[in-house]
């Protein structure tokens, strides 16, 4: 009977955002809790309906990976202007000709990197207070992804340059100058890779992902100032469904 009501409700929900699509031109809501929450995204409008049907999804437990040569990972970054914007769920900063990463399958620019509380990523069931994805595009519209883990320790201060010019409202903007996104970066580039999407709705797959091995630190005062406008807005891990994982160096 639960299950049966659950599904009532679910289906009673996608048929209001479904009306506010229509009407609004705007994509339906979602979030991290029920009822919109991700067990539900799929069934919020056909273009989430990836977010269920796909099965290479993202994120995972990399729990194994193959030691192969995954290709090359080479970062090219350069510091400049960037927006930051509260989007309603996470922190998102797009920098202005912020540079490229080069992989196998050629180069991708730098889009836009946001944040996750707790990390969405896991390494052999290991979740960290804080993980960052730079996603990239190609010139024909594929992406990749770089995701970095963090965990509680010493102050970063290329993170609170971010964390200082949070909007505290949903649209919120503000401007920072002279971001050097390179320097979030850890100074060795080992990392896994495999294929997987996006981790928030359309969910769309073909996604690069490269997971760094090497862990960031961020202080519990940083990783409270986050968590005070998003205490958890990370998707539960998803199946491998047979795909493999490989280390990259």
């Amino acid at each position: 009977m639960k299950k049966q009501l659950s599904g009532a409700v679910a289906l009673i929900i996608a048929g209001l955002c479904n009306i506010a699509w229509a009407t609004t031109g705007q994509p339906p809501a979602w979030s991290y809790t029920a009822p919109t929450g991700p067990e539900n995204w799929g069934e919020l409008h056909s273009e989430y309906e990836r977010c269920t049907s796909g099965k290479a999804q993202s994120p995972i437990d990399i729990e194994t990976a193959v030691q192969t040569e995954s290709g090359p990972l080479t970062f090219a970054y350069q510091p400049g202007h960037a927006v930051v914007l509260n989007n309603g769920h996470t922190i998102e900063v797009s920098p202005v000709n912020a540079g490229s990463i080069t992989l196998a399958s050629g180069n991708y620019s730098l889009v836009q990197l946001h944040f996750h509380t707790p990390s969405e990523e896991k390494i052999q069931g290991r979740t960290y207070p804080l993980n960052a994805h730079l996603v990239h595009r190609n010139a024909v519209g594929e992406l990749a992804v770089v995701a970095l883990l963090f965990e509680e320790g010493a102050h970063n201060p290329t993170l609170e340059r971010i964390l200082a010019n949070m909007p505290g409202n949903t649209g919120g903007v503000a401007n920072l100058e002279g971001l050097s996104v390179s320097d979030l970066l850890p100074t060795r580039h080992e990392h896994y890779a495999y294929s997987g999407s996006l981790t928030t709705p359309p969910c769309t797959e073909d996604v690069r992902w490269h997971v760094l091995s090497t862990v960031m630190q961020l202080s519990p005062a940083q990783l409270q100032a986050f968590q005070a406008l998003y205490p958890m807005n990370a998707r539960p891990v998803q199946p491998l469904n047979g795909r493999q994982v490989h280390i990259g160096g």
